[in-house]
């Protein structure tokens, strides 16, 4: 793990390994674009509540960046298949929509960094834990949505992250083979999905997690305003 560190150490372990140079940047979405994961953890919140389930806020915060199924398994034991752990599911989704959504903001320079990567000629695939209807509105949110050239959420995937699932889909979508991508993403989730899919990992701070949480990355920034400020001197620029 290495902050704004020398770009060789970058080269030598993980991005344009060999001869291979790098061609695409999958996204994480909430926490790294667009900042949602207090709004994911308070729509949980309320949704567990409502059907008898008490869970703290700190508990569940914790936990976004995983698949909601693991979410809900880990909070309150609930099996995501059962008919409980869909209403569950469905009624957080709908607060999420209703109450939350439409107050969100873009992640600092969230625009403008991938601006800068698609003008670098770089194909851009969203890897999500979303499910595919709300991950539209979240991109737009995050002002990102005509920039993404293809996406995957997990309705692309059996297994959510950090199983490396999702990852994998998003390679494949786009047509991307693993040493010549890289991954920015905000959780320790986001880590784990990407090198158990051989992805390095670029993380940002703006999801709420220290640098000891996101052990592993290959670089840490602020958020993507920070990662476009030292663009030339990080993974994305020694290449």
């Amino acid at each position: 793990m290495v902050d704004l560190a020398d770009p060789k150490e970058w080269t030598e372990n993980a991005v344009g390994r060999g001869s291979a140079r790098l061609a695409g940047v999958l996204f994480d979405v909430d926490g790294t674009l667009v900042d949602s994961n207090d709004a994911h953890a308070r729509a949980w919140v309320e949704a567990l509540k409502e059907f008898g389930h008490d869970v703290p806020f700190a508990r569940v915060r914790r936990l976004i960046g995983m698949g909601g199924d693991k979410l809900l398994a880990e909070t309150a034991g609930i099996d995501a298949e059962s008919d409980e752990g869909k209403a569950i599911q469905k009624r957080r989704l709908e607060i999420f929509t209703e109450r939350y959504l439409p107050h969100l903001s873009p992640c600092r320079g969230a625009r403008a960094l991938v601006q800068r990567i698609r003008a670098d000629g770089l194909t851009i695939v969203v890897a999500s834990s979303a499910k595919a209807d709300e991950l539209r509105p979240l991109l737009e949110r995050a002002q990102v949505a005509e920039l993404i050239d293809d996406t995957t959420s997990s309705d692309d995937a059996p297994r959510s992250k950090p199983d490396p699932d999702i990852v994998r889909a998003a390679l494949r979508r786009g047509e991307l083979s693993a040493e010549r991508a890289v991954m920015i993403g905000d959780t320790p989730y986001d880590i784990e999905a990407a090198a158990r899919s051989g992805v390095a990992v670029i993380a940002l701070r703006c999801g709420g997690w220290d640098d000891d949480g996101l052990r592993g990355a290959l670089a840490i920034y602020d958020d993507p305003q920070h990662l476009l400020e030292h663009y030339d001197s990080s993974p994305l620029g020694a290449r």
